[in-house]
């Protein structure tokens, strides 16, 4: 398949989001997140930010994630959306974000 028809099966979305939690039975510590893509709907993710954000740095954050793979259990957590983010060093992600206010569920091209 051509590079770029692979990259157009993907479905990348603005997110806003709502509600964190911290997650318990986890391997790496990570945020439980609830977040709203507009017409999409409201999705949750599990997401280990926790070595470069606290809860109140990621409410309201806007960020980029894949909004069209399937669910992933993930402990007893359930991921319906992957959040995009750069590795800054071994264990610590720092998220991809717009630099202007998006409404979410804006698509990514």
């Amino acid at each position: 398949m051509d590079t770029l028809k692979c990259f157009d099966t993907l479905d990348i979305r603005v997110g806003r989001i709502k509600e964190i939690y911290k997650t318990e039975g986890l391997k790496k510590k990570a945020y439980y997140l609830s977040l709203d893509f507009g017409p999409l709907g409201v999705k949750r993710s599990v997401a280990a930010l926790c070595a470069c954000y606290t809860p109140a740095d990621l409410e309201g954050k806007l960020v980029v994630a894949v909004v069209n793979f399937h669910p992933k259990q993930i402990g007893k957590y359930i991921s319906e959306v992957l959040i995009l983010g750069v590795d800054k060093k071994p264990g610590e992600v720092v998220l991809i974000t717009p630099d202007q206010k998006l409404s979410p569920g804006a698509k990514i091209y």
